[in-house]
């Protein structure tokens, strides 16, 4: 696997008086898949945008292999980084293939249309595509979509896949079947999640934001803690043997009315 190496250093997003993630510091390394969860308005798209050199920190630095993102050309970072977003909105008349095969244009002339032909065949049929290849994007479901958004971005080869909100708008199975068929890729991954139990599943690391904070980083036991999560979603964790499978299940629920809270997540 190529070597990789994602820094960011206080990074820090304003628009106007707004500070939209404040002096956020974590580091991303090769194979790493890493969640970026919090409340809604935390900073956690802006971050990931900043990551993939899509915004510019006001303040701070993201260096990727010892290169400030900042300085690299879009061409070379569409050679490196694949960004899945929340608004795509292609030709809904354009086959599922012709749109995959648009990851590509970073890399046009430097291997032969017939090595290009055969990255984008692999990438489909990772993507689990292959039976719709010649559909027109507006026939397609919302999981559909989703695994040929990725089957582009992986037709890039990129060193790093962004993914924002990818289980947004599916249904509880798709979230999971997506999330476990990006786990299997052996692609290094950052992607914002709001689905809290699907977080530990698929992370080899969590990003905790909280009001344009990171507030906690580390594995999931050392991030999805009880005091953690009801600090930043005021919610209750439990951790549940599994009664059929050998695996621990986590449970994400509102507390008692009565229950009292930590209001102060600066302190973790």
């Amino acid at each position: 696997m190529t070597h990789i190496q994602l820094d960011a250093k206080a990074v820090t997003y304003q628009t106007g008086p707004h500070i939209l993630v404040d002096a956020a510091s974590l580091s991303v390394r090769c194979g790493a898949r890493l969640a970026i969860i919090g409340p809604n308005g935390a900073g956690k798209s802006t971050l990931l945008r900043m990551l993939a050199g899509l915004q510019q920190p006001t303040s701070g630095q993201i260096d990727f292999n010892g290169k400030n993102v900042g300085h690299m050309t879009p061409l070379e970072r569409a050679r490196q980084f694949a960004f899945v977003g929340q608004t795509d909105a292609p030709d809904q008349q354009l086959l599922v293939e012709d749109y995959v095969s648009l990851g590509r244009i970073p890399h046009l002339g430097l291997l032969t249309k017939a090595a290009d032909r055969e990255i984008v065949e692999d990438s489909m049929q990772r993507a689990r595509i292959t039976h719709f290849r010649r559909r027109p994007l507006g026939s397609l479901s919302g999981g559909e979509r989703q695994r040929m958004q990725l089957a582009r971005a992986l037709s890039q080869q990129p060193a790093i896949l962004f993914l924002d909100e990818p289980t947004n708008h599916l249904d509880p199975k798709a979230r999971s079947e997506l999330l476990s068929l990006v786990a299997g890729l052996d692609v290094t991954t950052i992607a914002v999640l709001h689905d809290l139990p699907l977080v530990a599943p698929f992370a080899t690391h969590v990003a905790v934001m909280h009001s344009t904070q990171l507030v906690a980083s580390g594995t999931p036991d050392e991030t999805l803690t009880p005091r953690i999560v009801s600090d930043v979603f005021d919610l209750d964790v439990l951790r549940l043997r599994h009664p059929s499978r050998q695996r621990d299940l986590m449970v994400f629920e509102a507390p008692e009315p009565n229950h009292t809270t930590h209001p102060h997540p600066r302190s973790i």
